[in-house]
């Protein structure tokens, strides 16, 4: 078998083989869901957008299932202070940004913004390309499995305020759930974990996998919290 981190020289690939049973219905959801079910932002026919890829990197801890996120620096001027998944725009050596080159660019910024090893990364998935109209990135979430977990912590402090995983039982906890207004008047669900609020795209994508898998647990979708709430 040749994982997607075996080499970053030869063809990146998925795979499936060898993963854990629990996440059968994270599979299953990424091979059916349609760009629709994920967001109301797509990218523009047109072809415009940078184009950018994420790391949505399940791991296995003490409470179980897992998911690898980060809080971007303040210093930032896109996203600023937003917890995320690792990620970012794909660069040259990346390759055929539709072929592999988003597998290679989610490992490889990964690695820069959070120190894992990518050896130790199995990725099985990848989601339909979605658009984040604020900063113009169309975005290509790939799914890992985190097969052999290394440590992970801030490299660059110009980039990355901290580097954290939050147990999936806590983003399924209902007094955990909220919804966030933004100025522009649309809402859209949020976290409140590991003294974050992780909100915006991310959280969207958490949501619609929550769901879709069957995880998500029925919340009060009339809670709100302030984009600046802090715990």
């Amino acid at each position: 078998m040749t994982r997607a981190s075996d080499t970053q020289d030869g063809p990146v690939v998925l795979s499936k083989d060898g993963l854990p049973g629990w996440l059968d219905p994270v599979v299953h959801a990424v091979e059916t869901v349609r760009p629709t079910q994920l967001s109301r932002f797509l990218p523009p026919e047109d072809g415009a957008g940078r184009q950018s890829a994420v790391l949505v990197l399940f791991g296995e801890g003490a409470q179980g299932p897992e998911l690898l996120l980060m809080e971007r620096a303040t210093s930032l001027r896109s996203h600023a202070g937003q917890p995320s998944f690792p990620g970012g725009a794909l660069d040259p050596e990346d390759g055929d940004p539709f072929g592999d080159g988003p597998l290679r660019a989610a490992l490889r910024e990964a690695e820069e913004e959070t120190g894992l090893d990518p050896s130790g990364v199995q990725l099985f998935g990848v989601l339909p390309r979605l658009y984040i109209p604020v900063s113009g990135f169309v975005v290509t979430p790939v799914l890992g499995w985190w097969r052999e977990p290394s440590p992970v912590g801030v490299v660059d402090p110009n980039e990355t305020a901290r580097v954290f995983t939050v147990p999936v039982v806590d983003l399924t906890d209902p007094a955990n759930r909220a919804t966030t207004v933004h100025p522009s008047g649309h809402r859209g669900p949020a976290f409140l974990v590991e003294s974050a609020l992780v909100w915006g795209f991310t959280a969207g994508i958490i949501d619609r996998l929550l769901h879709f898998a069957g995880w998500e647990r029925p919340w009060d979708r009339e809670k709100q919290v302030p984009l600046d709430w802090r715990a």
